[in-house]
């Protein structure tokens, strides 16, 4: 009897022994099923695709989310996309955990699986939640659904113990990456406080301020207070040219420029329709017609994104990068427009050419004949910049002389969108810059120092640890 018993033990106890020790190794990371995790190297765009076109969506419909304040959050919710997902990438991929001052990214828990797909949903929907938190009701539920819809799909392919745990995980990941963006007290909540009422523009001769038709006040007068991911007090612009009212000074003969492409464009006389065609493409600043200025280079990576191919892992970390040159990009710019406080075309203009006095441009008609100009100082162009910085990041990744045609409007009928096509990256960004003249809102000087500024930055960020 006894030594049935003790058979009968020995019997349990093996039985226990060998269910620990094949949990023991089944925690082995080298053990893990990698089809089952959904490598990121190895996975289709297609969900980086979807959600970054549900972002620009929001941002569209989305009030206070214009050029420099889109620009932050797509620089935001680019690097928690990246972080959500960089630990099931292979090891030449570097975290920024640490790398910028006081950013804690949750790690995944060592040798657990993790189905990365599902991981970089759910740190999507956190993070365009947080950071478009009075987003339409509309805009809000597509990013719910879009959601759902990527959840029904990999609930089908997923044990449920690793898609709740890759859920959990991408949430952690959104919030840290929230968290710590809120730690910039000058950037935090800005969408809530697009002008500053105690702002008075400095007074002076050839100094900006608000401008016909509606004299908006100064739009983020402070905003060059925002904390940057790269960018620093060494990324500035020349002096602009001084001001004169002199027929032969080099600023006469700037404003001549825009004053006469505006008047060829409302004639249509000279080389109108190119000059309009440019204007209306690279325009994107009426507000819900199309996604902002910085927006624009978002879905210039998609197109680029789709022609490569380019793996899951691969589209997410473009879209970090040009997301962070952006928001650095708007930084810096209006660092600069608020230092020079430069007056817009539209007052020169009409303040010094002869017979002008009723001058606009063709920017954001309203239909009743009446044109805008938007509400900050002229120089530099943050058109430009944000042009510039993307276009520097594309060519580091894909390449100097890329040919590709833009199809962002293809098809619009409110505008021009016919699509353009480029010989290279800088081609694209010095026609993105240029065309702030024939809509009749900058000197060509705010066009080439906003070239040259996004450049840099652009350059700061390629340079950033990526790899190792």
């Amino acid at each position: 009897m006894k030594n049935w018993l003790l058979t009968l033990k020995t019997l349990a106890f093996s039985a226990v022994l060998g269910a620990l020790v094949f949990s023991c190794e089944k925690d082995d990371p080298s053990d893990i099923d990698t089809d089952l995790q959904g490598d990121p190297l190895k996975e289709s765009f297609e969900l980086a695709k979807t959600w970054n076109d549900v972002q620009l969506g929001v941002e569209r419909f989305t009030p206070g989310y214009r050029p420099p304040i889109a620009a932050r959050t797509l620089g935001y919710t680019g690097l928690a996309a990246y972080e959500a997902i960089v630990n099931g990438m292979s090891d030449k991929y570097n975290s920024f955990d640490g790398y910028f001052k006081g950013l804690d990214i949750p790690e995944p828990n060592s040798g657990e699986e993790y189905h990365w797909p599902t991981v970089l949903n759910a740190t999507y929907a956190r993070a365009i939640t947080h950071f478009y938190p009075t987003a339409p009701a509309a805009q809000l539920f597509n990013v719910y659904s879009t959601e759902q819809d990527f959840n029904e799909k990999f609930r089908l392919d997923v044990p449920n113990a690793v898609y709740v745990r890759s859920q959990d995980f991408g949430r952690l990941v959104a919030d840290a990456v929230f968290n710590w963006s809120r730690t910039d007290k000058d950037g935090d909540g800005a969408f809530l406080r697009t002008s500053d009422p105690n702002y008075v523009p400095p007074g002076g001769v050839g100094k900006w301020k608000p401008t016909f038709p509606d004299f908006s006040p100064a739009l983020l007068p402070y905003w060059g207070k925002v904390r940057t991911f790269v960018a620093d007090a060494t990324d500035v612009c020349p002096e602009p040219l001084a001001y004169s009212t002199d027929p032969n000074s080099e600023i006469y003969k700037q404003a001549l420029e825009p004053f006469n492409l505006v008047n060829q464009i409302k004639a249509g006389t000279g080389n109108a329709t190119t000059e309009h065609w440019i204007a209306d493409f690279w325009s994107d600043d009426c507000a819900t017609l199309t996604f902002t200025p910085a927006g624009r280079f978002i879905a210039v990576a998609t197109q680029l994104i789709e022609k490569e191919d380019l793996s899951l892992g691969e589209a997410v970390e473009l879209y970090a990068r040009v997301g962070m040159g952006l928001a650095d990009a708007g930084i810096r710019a209006w660092h600069q427009k608020f230092t020079y406080n430069y007056q817009r075309p539209i007052d020169y203009i009409r303040q010094v050419m002869p017979n002008a006095s009723n001058w606009n441009s063709v920017m954001c008609p309203d239909g009743s004949g009446r044109y805008f100009t938007p509400p900050f100082p002229a120089y530099p162009s943050g058109h430009a910049t944000f042009g510039a910085v993307a276009a520097e990041i594309f060519s580091n990744v894909l390449g100097e002389n890329y040919q590709f045609t833009d199809r962002c409007h293809e098809g619009r009928t409110e505008f021009i969108g016919k699509p353009r096509t480029f010989t290279s990256f800088r081609q694209m960004a010095e026609e993105n810059a240029y065309s702030r003249l024939p809509i009749g809102v900058h000197f060509r000087m705010d066009a080439t120092s906003g070239v040259s500024l996004g450049y840099g930055i652009g350059k700061k960020v390629n340079k950033l640890p990526w790899r190792k």
